[in-house]
């Protein structure tokens, strides 16, 4: 098809209607940008006929443009199956798609073959914005997760599945009822999200806000998340992360892992989270290894200036997760820093930290902790297997040192 650009008089109040703001604010450079609509490709809004086609020859168009490109969704809600956006791109910019209307999946799953709803595969330079809404109708579909009872359950798909993206930016998107993962990364590099709102019911399953796999320095800032499983997963290979200013709840909290299930997993290293706030959720900072696991490592972690508000299971190491083996884990989890966690749990188990007795948990540092029982009753800490360090306030009691 030929490429269809929208004429001037429309483009200019496109671009006074919809301009894109970067983090800190300022406007994006709109000169000599070319407008791909969707709308222009075959989209239709407001009806029962699906846009994926639409879509993706937008954005082949636009990846094929050698110059400054953006695909605009207008207003409007817009049915899409499985889409894919691949690159390499032609050009030296990256490519902005902005999404102004919503986008609503077709609910069944037997219409998708791939990881996810919506992909971006081997892209250098893309930047996903204009304050949209992404509705993955999952709760059409969330009968199909056995995944509590099959331990090699598939794993229904994710609303955005970035693998091979360098220097990306998400900002102000909404996520609603993914079918699995609302967010899942993995094979990237250089990635920030930002101003993203992510929501799905308590009891979602596997509805992970963020996963992160295999990747490196990948930034999250500034956003919410409400789901019925992890609201941050950080996975194997996934090495300097920082998540800053993220409020978690309901859900299952911030882990890393679980580890270890998989032969040839890569190790979890450089994780910076600061600034959070967790609210009823199962848990708040959670390390989690499988019992029997192939060896692996995670270490150089630090989680500072966290809230707790009503966190049942506020600081926990659990190396001996998944309940099929009596062999202990043989992941090391070493380097591992909590300072300034404060706030409440309704666990009498506040500090829960069981490593390996095979290779016990080294250089733990908790530093300024101070959580309370909402109903006032005294809590403690347990530890197994761990070498830990204390410095100012302590809140439960520190547990005794401990060693294999």
């Amino acid at each position: 098809m030929a490429m269809a650009i929208i004429s001037e008089s429309s483009l200019a109040l496109i671009l006074v209607l919809s301009a894109v703001v970067t983090c800190n604010g300022a406007p994006l450079p709109q000169a000599d940008q070319t407008i791909f609509s969707v709308m222009n490709f075959g989209a239709k809004p407001n009806s029962e006929l699906i846009s994926t086609q639409a879509f993706m020859r937008a954005w082949r168009a636009a990846c094929d443009f050698n110059g400054r490109a953006r695909v605009f969704v207008p207003p409007g809600v817009y049915t899409l199956g499985e889409t894919s956006f691949a690159g390499p791109c032609k050009g030296t910019h990256p490519i902005i798609l902005q999404i102004a209307g919503t986008l609503k999946a077709v609910p069944d799953v037997s219409e998708y073959s791939n990881f996810a709803w919506i992909s971006f595969d081997s892209i250098n330079g893309v930047i996903i914005t204009g304050g949209g809404t992404l509705d993955a109708q999952g709760k059409s579909v969330w009968q199909f997760n056995d995944c509590k009872t099959n331990p090699d359950c598939v794993h229904l798909p994710a609303t955005l599945h970035f693998n091979g993206i360098e220097n990306g930016k998400v900002m102000r998107l909404n996520l609603i009822n993914s079918m699995g993962f609302h967010l899942h990364i993995t094979n990237s590099y250089l990635v920030r999200f930002h101003g993203l709102t992510i929501d799905a019911p308590e009891d979602s399953p596997n509805t992970d806000g963020i996963h992160i796999s295999k990747s490196n320095t990948i930034k999250l800032s500034r956003s919410v998340i409400r789901t019925g499983d992890d609201c941050v997963s950080f996975g194997q290979g996934t090495n300097n992360v920082t998540v800053n200013k993220v409020t978690c709840g309901p859900g299952h909290g911030i882990s890393v892992g679980s580890l270890g299930k998989l032969p040839g997993e890569l190790e979890v290293r450089g994780l910076i989270v600061k600034n959070c706030t967790l609210k009823g959720t199962t848990n708040g900072i959670r390390i989690k290894t499988f019992a029997g696991a192939i060896p692996n490592r995670a270490f150089g972690m630090m989680f500072s200036d966290i809230v707790m508000e009503n966190v049942k299971n506020p600081i926990v190491i659990d190396q001996s997760y998944g309940d099929k083996s009596t062999e202990p884990s043989q992941v090391k989890i070493s380097d591992v820093i909590y300072q300034n966690i404060r706030g409440t749990t309704t666990s009498d188990i506040a500090v829960h930290l069981v490593c390996s007795s095979k290779l016990p948990c080294q250089n733990v540092r908790l530093t300024n902790i101070n959580l309370k029982h909402i109903a006032n009753t005294p809590i403690t800490s347990q530890c197994e297997n761990a070498n830990v360090g204390y410095t100012g306030l302590q809140i439960p009691p520190p547990c005794h040192r401990l060693s294999s």
